[in-house]
């Protein structure tokens, strides 16, 4: 376990520099219920479309558009 004193800003300074989306990611990653639901989703081996948005929207995701395809 860390030991660091969440009550000293000292060791946060960093935090400043990470945008929203940054910490947002970093406090999902460590969620528990998170990561098993993301690791049932990994093992289905079709992942309809209304799985993976219902995952996205639990979670409160947003994935961009997919590129066009060059040429």
């Amino acid at each position: 376990m860390l030991k660091i004193d969440w009550r000293q800003a000292a060791p946060y300074q960093h935090a400043k520099d990470v945008p929203a989306s940054g910490l947002a990611w970093e406090y999902l990653r460590r969620d528990d219920d998170y990561c098993r639901a993301y690791e049932r989703i990994k093992r289905c081996k079709t992942k309809s479309a209304t799985i993976l948005e219902a995952f996205s929207e639990r979670w409160g995701l947003r994935f961009p558009a997919r590129p066009a395809p060059a040429g």
